[in-house]
């Protein structure tokens, strides 16, 4: 499975970007997929995280009703809608996917997850 995200750029404090990542290859719809981040001399940290279609969807306390996330499994794409953006949102913001169907306590580790996309750069700033 490889997985492409896009979507990052410069936006303003309060602004929103939507986050995509499109997953080819060898795709598990039940699989749980996730976005982290990671901002400079900072380790990588859990996001959110959607397992197979919905609804159980986790988010980071830092983002918890801010971010969205979000999936469509018959394009194979997660998304990240993130809204009222801080400068602290600013990271390189990766997604992930896992072979198998994590359960909750599992899904807010990286390394649970098998597959990761090559990030996307989100700056926040005016």
């Amino acid at each position: 499975v490889q997985l492409q995200a896009s979507g990052g750029g410069l936006v303003q404090p309060g602004g929103s970007l939507r986050l995509s990542c499109v997953a080819s290859g060898r795709t598990d719809s039940s699989a749980t997929a996730g976005w982290f981040r990671q901002a400079p001399g900072k380790e990588r940290e859990f996001v959110g995280a959607i397992r197979g279609s919905g609804p159980n969807k986790y988010y980071a306390d830092s983002v918890k009703y801010r971010f969205t996330i979000s999936r469509d499994n018959a394009k194979d794409m997660v998304y990240l809608q993130m809204s009222s953006l801080k400068p602290e949102d600013t990271a390189v913001y990766y997604c992930a996917a896992s072979r198998l169907r994590l359960i909750t306590s599992e899904v807010r580790r990286a390394n649970n997850y098998d597959y990761w996309g090559q990030g996307t750069q989100v700056t926040v700033s005016s």
